[in-house]
């Protein structure tokens, strides 16, 4: 049984949310939350590049991408270019969603789980539009279970659906459960193979699948993450709670490895144990950051403590005003 000692979020609270009645308010509140994200031709969650070739303008350091550049017309000026480009008006969304029994674990009035299908509810509804498709992959400890891109509100709610009522630890027939379970690697790679259109792929997880000991190591994810980045953007939703990043002290506790089942008695009144706790939890988020961004990902975490609609919408703001400022800068010039 998940012990919830956190305060409640401000954003609705999902652990209640079983049928299509309770779908439909979850939809009406990522839509009444998001107002004003949900209308124009931008992409939702990453407006941007596209694929449409507009022409070619000077490099600008510190502001392109050097996966941008036009070597052809570089090489006619001997001064470096970038390509410009039109954005998609049509969309492919692809989401990876963790389902893992890491994504199991709450304290606050979400568990990871939970905070996981609201934030495939807001990108979901964020990227809606004429002719735009959403296509899934949900990563559980059977396999991977694959939905394909197609549009409307009916596909999206039935996604929602099936993450909601998807089986937790214990649910599963142990003989259904296979020797060497697919990891977030090998999603990442299936996500690949699928996503043949050049779009936006959406990775919700907690990161923490494989994560080496020595923080200087590279992830065993990161590879995969780097080669669907270079095709596509990549929209990175980190799930965390506030009991994996601190130890509150409540006395003597057993904790339990969500995926090996391992137990630990841990005295939590040792001042010095909860400093080396919060020590380790910090280096271990920030060596998931270094990942992501080295991967070429854009960052979105979420917490299970805080109001995850206000999270997006600044996510969404942030990367408007990223988008707006290099036209902006060629306006000014002009």
């Amino acid at each position: 049984m998940r012990r919830r000692t956190a305060p409640a979020p401000a954003g609705p609270g999902l652990a209640d949310l079983a049928g299509d009645q309770r779908l439909r308010r979850l939809e009406l509140t990522v839509t009444r939350r998001l107002d004003g994200l949900l209308q124009g031709q931008h992409r939702g969650l990453l407006p941007g590049p596209g694929s449409e070739i507009a022409g070619s303008r000077e490099y600008r350091p510190g502001e392109d991408e050097v996966r941008r550049m036009d070597w052809a017309v570089t090489a006619r000026t001997t001064v470096p270019h970038v390509r410009e480009v039109d954005a998609d008006r049509e969309l492919s969304t692809w989401l990876l969603v963790d389902a893992s029994p890491s994504m199991e674990f709450g304290t606050a009035e979400l568990d990871k789980r939970e905070l996981s299908v609201a934030a495939v509810a807001a990108i979901g509804f964020l990227t809606a539009g004429t002719g735009n498709r959403l296509g899934a992959q949900l990563l559980t400890p059977t396999g991977l279970r694959r939905f394909p891109a197609r549009s409307g509100r009916t596909h999206l709610l039935g996604v929602l659906r099936t993450l909601l009522a998807a089986p937790r630890t214990g649910d599963h027939d142990e003989r259904t459960v296979p020797p060497d379970p697919p990891d977030l690697a090998e999603a990442l790679a299936a996500v690949q193979r699928v996503a043949t259109r050049r779009g936006l792929v959406v990775v919700v997880s907690d990161f923490l699948d494989g994560l080496p000991e020595h923080h200087d190591e590279p992830t065993p994810w990161e590879p995969a993450l780097r080669r669907l980045a270079a095709r596509h953007q990549v929209l990175a939703v980190e799930i965390t709670d506030p009991r994996e990043l601190e130890l509150p002290d409540v006395g003597l506790i057993t904790l339990v490895c969500p995926e090996t089942g391992r137990r630990r008695e841990v005295w939590t009144g040792d001042e010095a144990l909860r400093r080396r706790y919060a020590s380790a939890a910090a280096a271990q988020r920030e060596q998931v950051r270094r990942a992501l961004r080295r991967s070429g990902a854009t960052h979105l975490p979420l917490r299970t403590d805080r109001d995850w609609t206000a999270d997006v919408v600044r996510h969404v703001h942030a990367q408007r005003r990223l988008a707006a400022a290099p036209a902006a800068a060629r306006g000014g010039v002009a």
